[in-house]
C-alpha cells in the first residue's frame, strides 16, 4: 500500500490511474472514495472526479500524528469491481 504524507491544513490531490489494471476495453463508469477511521477532524473526502482510465480525489483535514486509509473502489464497464487503498500520515509541516 502506498504512504502519503498530508499536513491537517491543506487540501490535496491523490490520483490512481488504473490503466494498468484494466484489460483491453475496460474502463471506469464509477468510482467512490471512502476515508477511515471515520473520526471527528478526520480526513475527508472534499470532492472527488474520473474519467476512463484515472480517479481523482481532494483530500481535507485529518488529526495530526494520525494515520488514515483511503480507499477507492471502482466499477468497470464490465460490471467488476476493484479497489486500491493509500495509507495517509497526517503531520504538521
Amino acid at each position: 500500500m502506498t504512504m502519503m504524507v498530508k499536513d491537517p491544513g491543506t487540501r490535496i490531490d491523490f490520483e490512481i490511474d488504473w490503466a494498468v489494471a484494466c484489460r483491453d476495453g475496460q474502463a471506469v463508469v464509477a468510482s467512490l472514495w471512502a476515508a477511515q477511521p471515520d473520526e471527528e477532524g478526520g480526513v475527508s473526502i472534499a470532492g472527488s472526479a474520473h474519467d476512463l482510465m484515472q480517479t481523482t480525489v481532494t483530500l481535507a483535514g485529518g488529526v495530526a500524528g494520525h494515520v488514515y486509509r483511503v480507499t477507492n473502489r471502482v466499477t468497470l464497464s464490465d460490471g467488476q469491481i476493484d479497489e486500491r487503498s493509500v495509507a495517509v500520515r497526517v503531520e504538521e509541516r
